[in-house]
């Protein structure tokens, strides 16, 4: 079929308009080796979204070594001729994008990933890294002096990586505003129990390993993955208001304590599901685990993992956390008063819950225990810095912060405010702006002087 000339000369234009188009295309060029958060500047990775983690670990407790393969699928934010991975420590054998070997270099903790062929923009992709070795824990003046990330146990590991030791074991864009879904399957000597977040998708056992497959639908900030293995005895049901719970327990520690941590668990994930709004996770659930090396314990998604010191106003304000860090997350780690605050006031409100104090007189606690002159006060919550992100400030002065407000909008906006801020945010990231906005929405009232004096000032504020 000829073209008449009319439709030449339109073709002629339209191939035109297309090569200007394609040539108007930026170049593509490498990736950030992080996000930019001003306490981890090297910490997750520019160029791309990740969507969706596969981890294939297998673990021998007896020599400490993991291996591992794990496959990201992510979604190109930029025309990407290469891009960086967060790993520490562990040897990286080979690296696939989109099913095709890839090259790579090891540049620090970061892994410099150059695809034989560059990622368009708004391409979803996948990486595919085969590594191993014997992964080491963190340790520092961050996590209260104490060692964190992945820990042997006498029987296993526990696994605990706040703020940024999940890149100890497998890699990943590891910063909390980089959210994505897992798989977690995990290989590991039978007789162990491997938990992990989410829900059970299947176990079995063959040629004396056991194979454990969990899976995590819900977006997950990097450090609240785990893969914590072990002898466990597990208790799963219901709790009161219907959602699934898995508890896991060390039998080391089972009868050490007073604490019944099911019922415990299951009281307060239906309280807080009133106060806070409906639990934004498939189960819940604790993990309690022998590692007295661990000064702590974490809000680990689905499942918080508590070390063997643990108590009831632990159980509570980690499964706060569920709502406000793990669903809510941070969106730089300078807001981590977001976290700490608001489940250290859940404290006070279960104190008050309870009938045994009202948050009231936990706060004139905290507030009169302090002199003017001591160090606590002088920790700005809105910015603690990296190395004191944990003080007890943040806790402490975050939790007062919350009761100040509030006495000043009053319980009806106070207790509205709640479940608006996990509701707008949910699965999302978000900051002490977005909450000061939230705040003076929901109030009808100004709050910049509050705010300023509770969470960006230092000394102690007058009442």
């Amino acid at each position: 079929m000829a073209l008449s000339r009319s439709a030449r000369l339109g073709a002629v234009a339209t191939a035109a308009a297309s090569f200007l188009l394609i040539a108007a295309a930026p170049a593509p060029t490498p990736g950030a080796p992080g996000i930019g958060d001003p306490y981890f500047p090297n910490l997750g990775n520019g160029g791309f979204d990740a969507l969706h983690y596969g981890l294939d670990i297998a673990y021998a407790p007896d020599t400490g070594r993991l291996d591992g393969r794990t496959t990201l699928t992510a979604r190109a934010t930029q025309n990407l001729s290469s891009f960086d991975l967060d790993l520490q420590q562990l040897d990286v054998s080979g690296v696939e994008v989109n099913g095709r070997r890839a090259e790579f270099t090891r540049t620090g903790d970061e892994i410099v990933v150059t695809p034989r062929h560059s990622v368009a923009r708004g391409r979803d992709f996948t990486v595919t890294v085969t590594y191993g070795g014997i992964p080491q824990p963190l340790s520092g003046p961050i996590v209260f002096g104490s060692k964190y990330g992945w820990m042997k146990t006498s029987d296993g590991v526990f696994v605990a990586c706040e703020p940024n030791a999940a890149s100890t074991w497998f890699p990943s864009s590891d910063h909390p505003s980089d959210k994505a879904t897992y798989d977690i399957r995990i290989k590991a000597p039978e007789g162990l129990t491997a938990v992990s977040n989410g829900r059970l998708v299947s176990t079995y056992d063959k040629d004396g390993s056991t194979y454990t497959h969990w899976r995590e639908s819900k977006p997950m900030a990097t450090y609240l993955a785990t893969a914590t293995i072990g002898k466990f005895d597990v208790r799963t049901g219901r709790t009161p208001g219907g959602i699934p719970i898995y508890v896991a327990i060390d039998p080391v520690l089972k009868n050490s304590n007073s604490v019944d941590v099911y019922a415990v668990t299951a009281a307060a994930t239906d309280y807080w599901s009133q106060v806070f709004g409906p639990y934004p996770f498939e189960e819940t659930g604790a993990i309690v685990d022998d590692m007295p090396e661990a000064g702590f314990s974490l809000e680990v998604q689905s499942k918080p993992a508590y070390s063997a010191v643990r108590n009831e106003t632990t159980i509570v304000h980690e499964l706060a956390h569920q709502w406000f860090g793990d669903s809510v997350s941070v969106a730089r780690w300078r807001d981590i008063w977001l976290n700490e605050g608001f489940a250290t006031y859940a404290q006070w409100l279960w104190a008050e819950h309870q009938g045994t104090r009202p948050a009231h007189d936990s706060f004139l606690a905290a507030y009169n225990a302090r002199p003017a002159d001591n160090a606590f006060w002088q920790i700005k919550v809105a910015d603690p810095q990296r190395d004191t992100m944990f003080a007890s400030a943040v806790y402490q002065r975050g939790a007062m912060t919350l009761q100040m407000l509030r006495e000043r909008i009053g319980d009806r906006a106070f207790f509205r405010l709640l479940p608006a801020w996990t509701k707008l945010h949910r699965y999302g990231n978000a900051d002490t702006a977005d909450f000061i906005r939230l705040a003076e929405r929901v109030s009808g009232q100004n709050l910049d002087g509050l705010f300023q004096t509770w969470l960006f000032t230092q000394g102690k504020p007058a009442l």
